[in-house]
């Protein structure tokens, strides 16, 4: 009996040992939406005030014991209780409890808690976007981000793409957002041809390795990038692997028909010889002699009777029914000391547009390891191949596009299959099948970091960042077509553009004293720029079979150039946090260009910003209904410095003189010039109401932009035309809302997100106003407004167009050089935005996303000749038949009158509402069982179809309303004040599209 109590007392006595012995538990939270580290998270023994948090990184540590609980919470995310057995690592994952609740953000040099921030940030949703596939991210996030307008110039595939962010801030620099990918600044800017439309560097990244995108809209959050943030700011994440994590191999495959989105309704044969006809008869002197005007239109085509013409539909040959794939594999992973991403991608794109074809290849490797407790380093690498096909200018008779002014009577090929050739206009299918315009890119981006921790509380963190890019055009104009008569031509240009930094900077954060907490940012950046262009042509090859410059008999053209510019910067931040509740951050940057002249070579940017988390005080602590309430304000200051490289300088460039070389003058020197600059004011408020069911962002912002850069015009006398000065100020303000919803949960779910933005832009300051083509900068009015020729309709006793005399008077004339310009249009926005569903059933998920802009004007430049009344001998749109014909006809059709220019001069005839909404994405998706997949060793199998662009309303009478085309006289000035033009412009795509993924 001794002997058993003493065995029983021993066992209890051992037991009590056990749960009395301490360990040391370590790991790492993450969030389920991008894999990052979640800092700030709360990590606390089950029943105890025993607790810490997670480090910046989404690091912890803390001391349990085996029977413990250990309980992991965040405000907006599921908490998740562990026990810790004989665990002496535990890493978690939580996921957010509603959507909009995303807390960990990267921002400049660093990562914030989004609940905890006092700026205007918005985070993308990437998960989300991915099971969309779209040709490049920009277009994918399209009204799902408020207060970022994003806007496709023409529907041709690798063209450029404008964002603006909270409106223009700038006149004659970049008004596109800064790109920083993985803490490296890239080369966003066009490198193509000044004969052709903008291309899109951007597109050279691969969104399946995107692991997030944050754009920081407000000053609090872009400051930190000082002298380039006045646009805001697009910080892109790639993938990297997890610690501990077994190996997963991600495969995507997706095919896509596309066509387009319109056709315009044009005039059959008949109806166009018809209406030329009458117009000639309208217009005596058009008559051949003996004929009607009938006959005069078939003569003037070569034709005798009605039964020898055709009845083309050009739009026929110009678009095609395009097929594209996309393959795409990775794998990512990591165990205690290294983590892992690596992805392969290629992408065939077909353009709805005869002969506009996008490939790429992509390869990214990310590696991260720990070298020791206090030292971790990583590389990231990417290199990219693509090859681009393009089409000319919009602005050309050998674009695909302009195939549509041709008379329909004419066939589109000859009875042995040549494009046929004796057309009113040269006929561009002779262009798409013996010319060739190829633009082939190379492009490496690398980077590489140490991170050391000093202190616990202290971190310093190098980067090298590299970006090259090199690019080469490739064109060939065929003997048979007007561009490359008599013998052919051939041009070759390269670009190299070699971008680098160096960022170094320290880290501390400490709380302290319970209620007080703060983390400070202190650094360096180094950057330089090289670029170097040349160009060589030639022309008289033997035959078309002879391509190459080395065949041409002469040169055409030799051109090269080179050229650099470089930052020196110093940075910080501070962010302050006291109770949990009460916020402030403070910034500050000093950048140093070599753009700016002697006395403003360096600048200072600063902001400030507060917020209060009111749901935390006592009298909403455990309010039901309010689950999140925080208010914010900031101010701040930044520039912008996307100009010239020497606009600061005086210049020189060599020339010939009487067959000599020589130097001469090129530019005035301005040491006085300095960067542009935009002061900032925003008022927020984030909240969250019934668990965060609802939760959503309002902000309010005032934008000032002043000391504008402009080409101020100087007397001929003083030798110069004009001289760079800060001689302007403009202003953006306007208002965003989001509004995030769980509307069901459960087996059944059902979200919804919308999104809505307005702005008012206006110039303030400005010595004379600038017009460009038809859009105008004015003081008192938006960038771009349309200034122009008002038009009144049409006079129903003659048949005359009509205009309005001057501004605000109802007297008309019919003599278009009595009628004075004023401002009919305007090419911004009043709002935009976007609404998602998303839905989820059991192995059922289905998206269907909303995207909608108001209040813009669109010029159809193009209609000054396809919807002119028969003027020429151009195709008409079939509303021309409307034209009036007799006395006594109400009509806004002018009379058709050949050659006359009958109201076909540049006025607001052409203006037309661009205002549009368009079911931009439908998805179905159906994920297979796990018991299914897991018979045959794959995770997960997904399927699915996606249309994108199905349905489109809209007022507008062109082809599409998603349309600005910039033409190929691009200067940054003329980029950003002609706005709202459509020229012969692509529509965009609809898409219909099945894919799979599949997970290993």
């Amino acid at each position: 009996m001794k002997r058993l109590i003493f065995t029983v007392c021993m066992f209890i006595m051992s037991l009590q040992l056990i749960n009395a012995q301490t360990k040391q538990i370590s790991g790492t939270v993450k969030s389920s939406d991008d894999g990052m580290g979640m800092p700030g998270v709360s990590v606390v023994i089950k029943g105890t005030t025993s607790g810490t948090s997670t480090n910046i990184n989404g690091e912890y540590s803390i001391a349990a014991k085996p029977t413990d609980y250990i309980v992991f919470s965040f405000v907006g995310m599921v908490a998740q209780e562990v026990l810790v057995g004989n665990q002496t690592e535990i890493d978690i994952t939580l996921s957010p409890e509603s959507i909009g609740m995303d807390e960990v953000v990267v921002v400049g040099y660093g990562k914030q808690i989004k609940s905890e921030m006092t700026g205007a940030i918005s985070k993308v949703d990437i998960e989300g976007l991915q099971k969309v596939p779209s040709p490049s991210f920009e277009t994918s996030m399209q009204g799902k981000t408020s207060g970022v307008f994003i806007q496709q110039s023409t529907g041709k595939l690798g063209e450029g793409i404008n964002i603006r962010v909270r409106g223009a801030s700038s006149l004659s620099a970049s008004n596109q957002p800064l790109y920083v990918v993985d803490g490296v600044v890239i080369t966003s800017q066009d490198q193509g041809s000044a004969g052709n439309q903008p291309t899109n560097p951007i597109a050279d990244l691969n969104f399946d390795d995107i692991a997030s995108i944050q754009i920081l809209k407000d000053a609090s959050a872009a400051s930190i990038y000082g002298s380039r943030a006045s646009n805001g700011v697009v910080i892109i994440t790639t993938k990297s692997g997890g610690k501990n994590k077994k190996t997963v191999i991600n495969a995507n495959y997706s095919i896509a028909i596309a066509k387009e989105t319109n056709r315009l309704d044009m005039l059959n044969a008949k109806e166009y010889v018809e209406l030329l006809g009458e117009g000639m008869e309208n217009s005596v002197w058009a008559l051949e002699p003996g004929l009607n005007g009938e006959q005069s239109i078939l003569a003037w085509g070569g034709f005798s009777s009605m039964d020898e013409i055709s009845d083309t539909d050009w739009q026929d040959e110009m678009f095609r029914r395009a097929v594209s794939s996309n393959y795409n594999i990775s794998a990512s992973g990591g165990n205690e000391k290294t983590r892992f991403y690596a992805g392969l991608s290629y992408s065939d794109q077909e353009g709805i547009l005869i002969d506009n074809d996008f490939k790429r290849m992509s390869g990214r490797l990310n590696l991260d390891h720990q070298v020791s407790e206090k030292v971790d380093f990583g590389i990231k690498f990417n290199f990219v191949r693509s090859v681009l096909d393009r089409v000319s200018d919009d602005n050309a008779f050998s674009t695909p596009t302009q195939l549509i002014a041709q008379a329909p009577y004419f066939p589109a090929y000859d009875e042995i299959g040549e494009p046929f050739g004796d057309t009113f206009y040269f006929n561009g299918l002779l262009a798409s099948r013996y010319n060739s315009y190829e633009t082939l890119v190379y492009r490496t981006f690398a980077n590489a970091y140490v991170k050391y921790d000093i202190l616990p509380e202290l971190s310093f963190k190098s980067v090298f960042g590299l970006d090259n890019l090199n690019q080469r055009e490739d064109q060939y104009w065929s003997r048979k077509t007007d561009d490359g008569q008599p013998a052919g031509k051939s041009y070759l240009r390269n670009v190299n553009v070699l971008n680098y930094s160096l960022d170094n900077y320290f880290t501390y954060i400490k709380e302290f004293k319970e209620n007080h907490a703060i983390e400070a940012v202190l650094g360096m950046s180094l950057q330089k720029a090289e670029s170097f262009v040349s160009r060589v042509g030639g022309k008289g090859f033997p035959s078309d079979e002879f391509q190459t410059i080395a065949s041409a008999a002469e040169n055409d053209d030799f051109f090269s150039s080179k050229t650099e510019y470089s930052y020196l910067s110093y940075f910080s931040r501070l962010n302050y946090k006291f109770m949990d509740r009460y916020l402030a951050t403070l910034s500050y940057r000093v950048d140093g260009s070599s753009k700016f002249g002697d006395d403003n070579r360096y600048g200072g940017f600063y902001a400030g910003s507060l917020g209060w988390i009111i749901s935390k005080e006592n009298f909403l602590l455990d309010n039901s209904t309010v689950s999140f309430l925080k208010l914010r304000a900031s101010y701040g200051i930044t520039g912008n410095s996307e100009i010239g490289n020497f606009p600061s300088r005086g210049l020189f460039g060599g020339t010939r003189y009487a067959g000599n070389s020589a130097i001469e003058p090129t530019q005035l020197a301005n040491a006085k010039l300095q960067w542009e600059k935009t002061a900032q004011t925003d008022i927020g408020v984030d909240f969250g109401l019934f668990n965060n069911r609802i939760n959503g962002e309002f902000d309010y912002y005032y934008k000032k932009t002043t000391d504008l850069l402009l080409d101020r015009l100087l007397p001929y006398t003083a030798g110069y035309s004009s001289i760079a000065e800060n001689v302007g100020e403009l202003e953006n303000k306007g208002i965003e809302f989001t509004l995030n919803t769980n509307n069901l949960i459960g087996k059944f779910i059902w979200s919804t997100s919308f999104n809505i933005a307005f702005n008012k832009n206006k110039v303030t300051k400005l010595i004379d106003p600038i017009q460009r083509g038809v859009n105008r900068v004015m003081v008192g009015e938006p960038i771009g407004v349309f200034y122009m020729k008002k038009y009144a309709g049409v006079d129903p006793d003659n048949g005359d167009a009509l205009y309005f005399i001057e501004e605000g008077s109802n007297e008309t004339t019919n003599n278009y050089n009595l009628a004075e310009d004023m401002v009919v249009g305007d090419p911004n926005p009043d709002f935009f935005g976007g609404l998602d569903n998303t839905f989820t059933y059991k192995g059922f998920d289905a998206r269907i996303f909303f995207q909608f802009v108001y209040g813009n004007d669109i010029y159809n430049d193009a209609g000054r000749f396809m919807s002119a009344n028969g003027d020429w001998v151009d195709n008409q749109t079939s509303d021309q038949l409307n034209r009036w014909q007799q006395p006594g006809d109400i009509t806004d059709v002018p009379q058709a009158r050949f050659g006359d220019s009958n109201g076909t001069r540049t006025s607001s005839r052409w203006i037309s509402d661009g205002s549009y909404i368009r079911l931009k994405d439908l998805t179905l998706g159906y994920t297979l069982p796990k018991s299914l997949t897991q018979k045959v060793n794959i995770n997960k199998v997904r399927i699915y179809f996606t249309g994108q662009n199905l349905w489109t309303h809209t007022d507008f009478k062109g082809w599409d309303p998603e349309v600005s085309a910039p033409g190929s006289n691009r200067t940054q000035l003329s980029t950003n004040i002609q706005q709202g033009i459509d020229y012969y412009s692509t529509p965009q795509a609809k898409t219909y599209m099945f894919g799979v993924n599949l997970s290993f």
